[in-house]
């Protein structure tokens, strides 16, 4: 008995899709690496209200500890060097998972302006297919300096 087909494109193979970006939902691979996932991880922990709870106590229980170190620089340095690190890992942490949104927003973006083209020729509307089909992918090509 033959096995009906649910797509007629072909699945990518790795190699492929290296080199191509994705252009349909079935084109992206649903691996995701260990470093983003415990980004994504840490995106979600650090986003709570409890955490911003615990950072608030952090400081509450740091500031009376004045009269058991008795020096303001050492006072001052732990409070410095504890913020420092964990400002600089979460913000390491948190511009993957922003990134990774970014470019899984603007994947849709070009499938939507992809499509749209493709109707629009259809239709008959050879300019305005053009126009669409130039947007997809308009940020790779884009300069942040403005040439």
């Amino acid at each position: 008995m033959p096995t009906k087909s649910t797509s007629t494109r072909s699945k990518p193979t790795t190699k492929q899709a290296a080199q191509k970006q994705a252009e349909m939902p079935d084109d992206v691979s649903a691996h995701v690496g260990w470093f983003d996932n415990f980004a994504t991880a840490a995106s979600k922990f650090v986003s709570r209200a409890w955490f911003f709870a615990f950072c608030v106590l952090l400081v509450v229980i740091w500031a009376p500890s004045i009269w058991l170190i008795h020096s303001i620089s050492t006072w001052q340095l732990i409070i410095n060097t504890l913020t420092t690190i964990i400002t600089f890992l979460l913000v390491a942490l948190l511009q993957n998972t922003q990134e990774r949104s970014d470019r899984a927003t603007q994947d849709k973006l070009n499938a939507i302006s992809a499509a749209l083209a493709k109707m629009a020729a259809k239709q008959g509307m050879k300019k305005d297919a053009d126009e669409l089909r130039a947007a997809v992918g308009l940020e790779d090509r884009e300069s942040s300096d403005g040439k």
